[in-house]
C-alpha cells in the first residue's frame, strides 16, 4: 500500500480501495516511542487499511512504510484526534473502524488465531455496531533501565484494581443503561496526577461508521447504544488496548515523574502479549465467540 500525504483532505481525496472497504486502523503518533511496532502490530492484526498519521518530522522503518498510508498531521493539537477520526469516518459509511495512539497495542479474544476482520463479522452478525475496549496500562518494570517508562521485553501490568460505576445521564439524574464508567490501572492508582476527565479507561475503539454518528471528545458517541457494552440479551464481545501511554505521560510530567520512583506494586504482573492472560484477569471477554 505505501504512500505519504501532506494532509488528510488530500488523502481522502485519493485513498486507496482498502479504506473503503475496512477494517481501517487510525494510529496517532504523539511522539516517536515505539511507532514502528504499534504499526507492526496492528498490520499483524489484519487490518486491511493501516493509516498512520504523524508529524512530517517522524521517522518510519522502511518495511512499515510501505504497508502502511502515512498521513501528516499534529496528534497533539487540540481536538485533532476526534476531528480525524470524524473525518475519515464519514469518509467509508458502513466500514469498521478503529483508532489509538503510539505505544498502543490492540488485543482480542483468540487474536493470535483469528484476524480482526473475522472477529467483526461476528459481532456484526450480533448485531452490534461497535465494541468496548478497555485502555490496559502498560509499564516498565525497571524504571531505572527504562526512565521512559516503556519497554516491551519487560512490560508489566496490573492484574487487579479495576472497578466500573454506573454512567449517570446529566439531564435525568438516573444511570445510563448498560453504560459504565470504567476505572483502573495507573489512572486509579495515580489518580492525583490524573485530570478527572480523564481518569477513565474505557474507549469505543472499534466502531462500525454510519452517517451522522460523531465521536465526541469524551471518546464516547453520539449514538447512546454505541456507547453500551454489551447488547440487551447477552454478554458481547470486548477488547483491550494495552498502552503504554498513560506511564509516558506520568513520567514526562514534571509534576509528577518525581513522586514515582516506580510503578511496581504487590499487583503488578508480567505482561505475556498473549490474549490468554488478558481473558483470564477478565480484563476482554469473548462473548458468544469460541
Amino acid at each position: 500500500m505505501g504512500g505519504s500525504h501532506p494532509t488528510l483532505d488530500a488523502f481522502l481525496q485519493d485513498p486507496p480501495p482498502e479504506l473503503a472497504k475496512g477494517p481501517v486502523a487510525l494510529i496517532f503518533a504523539e511522539d516517536e516511542v515505539e511507532i514502528d511496532s504499534t504499526l507492526r502490530h496492528h498490520l499483524e492484526c489484519g487490518f486491511r487499511c493501516v493509516v498512520a498519521l504523524m508529524p512530517e518530522a517522524f521517522g518510519l522503518a522502511a518495511d512499515v512504510a510501505e504497508r502502511v498510508c502515512r498521513v501528516d498531521l499534529d496528534a497533539c493539537a487540540p481536538g485533532a484526534v476526534i476531528d480525524a477520526v470524524n473525518q475519515v469516518a464519514g469518509a467509508v459509511p458502513g466500514a469498521w473502524v478503529y483508532y489509538c495512539y503510539n505505544s498502543e497495542y490492540l488485543f482480542y479474544p483468540f487474536c493470535e488465531s483469528r484476524t480482526v476482520g473475522e472477529m467483526l463479522a461476528f459481532h456484526a452478525e450480533e448485531r452490534r455496531e461497535a465494541m468496548l475496549t478497555y485502555i490496559v496500562d502498560l509499564y516498565a518494570g525497571d524504571l531505572e533501565r527504562h526512565p521512559g517508562a516503556v519497554s516491551l521485553e519487560e512490560a508489566c501490568l496490573d492484574r487487579s484494581g479495576y472497578y466500573a460505576l454506573a454512567r449517570i445521564d446529566p439531564e435525568t439524574g438516573t444511570p445510563r443503561e448498560r453504560q459504565l464508567n470504567f476505572f483502573g490501572g495507573l489512572r486509579w492508582r495515580f489518580e492525583e496526577h490524573i485530570p478527572k476527565a480523564r481518569r477513565r479507561i474505557d474507549r469505543v475503539a472499534l466502531f462500525q461508521a454510519q452517517p451522522g454518528v460523531r465521536l465526541l471528545p469524551d471518546h464516547t458517541f453520539s449514538a447512546p447504544e454505541y456507547n453500551t457494552f454489551a447488547c440487551p440479551w447477552h454478554h458481547n464481545l470486548t477488547a483491550a488496548i494495552c498502552s503504554f501511554r498513560t506511564a509516558k505521560a506520568l513520567k514526562r510530567n514534571p509534576g509528577s515523574t518525581f513522586d514515582i520512583p516506580t510503578f511496581r506494586w504487590h499487583n503488578s504482573t508480567p505482561f505475556e502479549w498473549h490474549s490468554r492472560q488478558l481473558l483470564d484477569l477478565g480484563l476482554m471477554e469473548p462473548g458468544q465467540w469460541f
